[in-house]
C-alpha cells in the first residue's frame, strides 16, 4: 500500500483507479483551457476599456501561448525536488491569480503579466498530465484516465467562446474572468480532496530533454505532433471563411455546425480512451487521414450544407482524440521520463499552434481560404504517411510499459 492508502503493485502502478483524482485534473485542464480562450470572445470590449486596439489587446493571447511553450519544457526540471501534487495544485493557484489580475487590470501591462501566470501554469499543468495519469491509475487504464483528463479541453472549446460572448455582454468582460477565477477555485478545492501525495520520478533535469529527444523515434513522433496539431490549427483558425464563402452560411447556422464540431469532439475525445486500450497505431493514423480528408472535401467538393456540417462534426470527433493518442504515444514510449517528454510535447503543441496559424495565414492571402484547407488537408496526410511505417507495435493492455516499449 502507499502512503496515501490506494494500492500500488510492486513497480509503482496503481493497482486500484484513484477515479476521482483524475476528474480534479479534468476540472484543472477545463480551467485552464477556459481562461486561455476567453479573449477570442472578449478581445473588442478588452481593448475598449484599456484604451488599445484590438491588436495590441490580442497580444494577450500570444503571450500565454509563448510562455506556455517556455514552461511546458522547463517546469519538471525546476520542480524535479518537490511532490507533484504541490506543484500541480501551485499551476492551480496561478491559474486563479492570474484570472484575478486580468479581472482588476488597470491597464495593458498588468493584463499581459496575467496572461504570463497563465502561460506558466497552462505548460506545466499540460506538461505534467500524462506522467500524472499513470500514475493514478493501472496501466491498462491509462489511456480512458487521459481521455477523461483531456475531455476538459473539449468541454472548454464547447463553452468558453459562447457563455464568455453572452457573460461579457450582459455582466462585463471582467465579470467574466471572476467566474474563470472561481472555476480554477473549484479545480484547486477538487486537488487538495483527492489528489494523493505524488513523489518526482525520473532525473527531470534540462539534458534529460535532449536525452529523451534523441531516443529512437522520439523526435519523429515530436515531428509528427507538429505536423498534426499544425494542420488543425490552420484550419481551424478559418473555418469561418471557408463556410462563409464555400456554402453562405449566416451567423445562426454558423454557430449551430461549430457547436456540432465541440460537442463531436467531445465525443471523440472519450472515444479514444475505448480505441487507444485496442490500437495506438490504428488511432494515430486513422485520426490526421480524417481531419486531412475531411479538409480536402471541404476545399475542393461542392457539397450542401447538411453535408458540410457532417464533415465538420466528423472533423471535430476525429481531433478529440488527438492529444489524448499522443499522450498515450508518451506515456507508453518514454514511461520513466514522462514529464519531461511530456514537456516536449507541450513545446511542440505550442509551436504548432503559432506556426499554424502564421502558415495558414501567409496561403490565405495567396490562394484564399481554398488554399488553406488544401495546404492543410496534404499537411495531415503527409503526417499520417510518415507514420504509416514507423508505428512499432502496439503495447498489450496488459502489462507494463517499461516491459514492452512502443516506439516510432
Amino acid at each position: 500500500m502507499s502512503s496515501d492508502g490506494v494500492g500500488v503493485a510492486p513497480d509503482g502502478a496503481r493497482e486500484t483507479p484513484a477515479w476521482a483524482a483524475v476528474v480534479s485534473l479534468s476540472l484543472g485542464v477545463f480551467g485552464l483551457v477556459t481562461a486561455e480562450f476567453l479573449p477570442a470572445s472578449l478581445l473588442t470590449p478588452m481593448a475598449a476599456t484599456l484604451g488599445v486596439s484590438e491588436g495590441v489587446a490580442g497580444q494577450a493571447v500570444t503571450v500565454t501561448a509563448m510562455v506556455a511553450l517556455a514552461a511546458g519544457l522547463l517546469a519538471a526540471p525546476a520542480t524535479r525536488g518537490i511532490d507533484r501534487r504541490l506543484v500541480l495544485m501551485a499551476f492551480s493557484v496561478l491559474l486563479i491569480g492570474s484570472n484575478l489580475l486580468v479581472a482588476f487590470a488597470p491597464n495593458l501591462g498588468l493584463l499581459l503579466l496575467g496572461r504570463v501566470m497563465l502561460g506558466v501554469a497552462l505548460g506545466g499543468f499540460w506538461s505534467m498530465a500524462a506522467a500524472m495519469a499513470m500514475r493514478l491509475v493501472p496501466q491498462e487504464m491509462v489511456p480512458r484516465a487521459l481521455s477523461m483528463i483531456f475531455s476538459g479541453v473539449s468541454l472548454a472549446t464547447i463553452v468558453a467562446a459562447p457563455l464568455g460572448s453572452y457573460l461579457g455582454g450582459m455582466y462585463g468582460w471582467r465579470s467574466v474572468f471572476l467566474l474563470a477565477a472561481a472555476i480554477g477555485v473549484v479545480g484547486l478545492l477538487a486537488q487538495f480532496a483527492t489528489l494523493p501525495p505524488l513523489a518526482p520520478t525520473g532525473t527531470a533535469k534540462l539534458r534529460t530533454l535532449a536525452m529523451v529527444l534523441g531516443r529512437r523515434g522520439v523526435a519523429l513522433g515530436m515531428l509528427c505532433t507538429v505536423l498534426v496539431f499544425g494542420g488543425h490549427f490552420a484550419l481551424f483558425t478559418y473555418i469561418r471563411p471557408m463556410l462563409e464563402l464555400t456554402a453562405g452560411v449566416d451567423i445562426e447556422r454558423m454557430a449551430l455546425i461549430l457547436l456540432g464540431f465541440g460537442v463531436a469532439n467531445l465525443f471523440g475525445t472519450f472515444l479514444a480512451g475505448f480505441l487507444l486500450q485496442r490500437s495506438l497505431r490504428l488511432t494515430l493514423i486513422a485520426m490526421p487521414v480524417l481531419i486531412g480528408s475531411s479538409a480536402l472535401v471541404l476545399a475542393h467538393l461542392q457539397v450542401g450544407l447538411p453535408l458540410q456540417a457532417a464533415v465538420v462534426a466528423l472533423w471535430g470527433m476525429a481531433f478529440g482524440a488527438v492529444p489524448v493518442g499522443w499522450s498515450t504515444w508518451v506515456a507508453r514510449t518514454v514511461p520513466d521520463e514522462a514529464e519531461s517528454a511530456g514537456g516536449l510535447i507541450v513545446a511542440a503543441v505550442q509551436l504548432a499552434i503559432a506556426s499554424g496559424a502564421a502558415l495558414g495565414g501567409l496561403i490565405f492571402e495567396m490562394r484564399g481560404v481554398a488554399g488553406v484547407f488544401g495546404a492543410g488537408g496534404v499537411l495531415l496526410l503527409l503526417a499520417a504517411i510518415l507514420l504509416v511505417p514507423r508505428v512499432g507495435r502496439d503495447l498489450p493492455t496488459e502489462g507494463h510499459a517499461g516491459q514492452h516499449p512502443a516506439v516510432l
